[in-house]
């Protein structure tokens, strides 16, 4: 574990995009003592300020809203939610892709085909419908945006992990487990398990930046998590009737978001060169 990070974190873009992370992560943990003012309370004397440095007021370093809340304040606040969802919808949809995953490739037979005919039929429904539909039936939530993500979004897991498994299910470490009487968990736990541990890391890093996508593009249509919990996509939607007017109020909603994507994808992928023995040496 430890040569693959080294390598991982060799690349010049893998260190940018763990640094952009980590000042994400920090800012969203540490969102009440750095955020200058209250991202919910409303100062209409102060609405569509630009940015200080564009000869704004210079109580707001990104400028203000339409109703003169701190888009500094309040982007610090919405990564709070990016994050959150993204890791834990990707978590939950992990350990039921994973499960799943082992099942199908351990067993086979039946099992895997009963597994991955619900897979594919998941698949062949295009993703937008399902979460218009759940969210339209339940409400918008954070609680019911999570659990939607991660009932959904957990077939990409199950395949990769099959794959895995199917490909070291019959090798010798394995077959030698079973010959010593071990139990069935005991041995898909302990021996299969990590084993294909590698390309579920890489799968989780790059499905927290398409969450994160997901999250803002759910919020932007009004089915995300409701105000007065602040969100980039609510941000960006509040943005778009004034482009032409306050350019401030989507633009750095949307460099958050980009920023965020971008330093995942960098970390997935120098992830994955690492991994894979054939792009070590590029």
């Amino acid at each position: 574990m430890t040569g693959v990070l080294r390598r991982t974190f060799s690349a010049p873009t893998a260190v940018a995009g763990l640094v952009v992370l980590l000042a994400f992560i920090v800012m969203a943990v540490l969102a009440p003592w750095v955020s200058p003012h209250d991202p919910v309370t409303p100062n209409l004397l102060s609405r569509l300020s630009p940015p200080s440095w564009a000869g704004g007021d210079a109580r707001f370093f990104l400028g203000s809203d339409h109703l003169g809340r701190d888009i500094f304040s309040r982007l610090i606040y919405g990564t709070r939610v990016a994050l959150l969802v993204g890791f834990v919808g990707v978590v939950m949809a992990a350990t039921i892709g994973i499960s799943l995953g082992l099942a199908a490739g351990y067993f086979g037979g039946t099992v895997d085909n009963v597994i991955m005919r619900v897979v594919d039929t998941l698949i062949a429904i295009p993703n937008v419908i399902l979460y218009l539909t759940v969210l339209g039936v339940f409400g918008p939530s954070f609680t019911v945006l999570v659990l939607v993500i991660g009932f959904i979004n957990w077939t990409t897991f199950a395949r990769v992990v099959r794959a895995e498994v199917l490909s070291v299910r019959h090798r010798e470490f394995v077959e030698a487990t079973r010959a010593l009487g071990q139990r069935t968990l005991v041995v898909i736990v302990r021996h299969v398990l990590p084993n294909v541990i590698a390309p579920i890391i890489v799968v989780a890093t790059l499905n927290v930046a398409t969450v994160i996508i997901l999250e803002a593009s759910l919020s932007f249509l009004g089915l995300g998590v409701q105000p007065p919990t602040v969100t980039w996509g609510r941000m960006l939607a509040d943005g778009r009737g004034y482009i032409a007017t306050a350019w401030w109020l989507a633009t750095f909603p949307g460099l958050f978001i980009t920023l965020a994507c971008l330093s995942l994808i960098l970390i997935g992928d120098s992830l994955r060169d690492a991994l894979d023995p054939r792009l070590r040496g590029r």
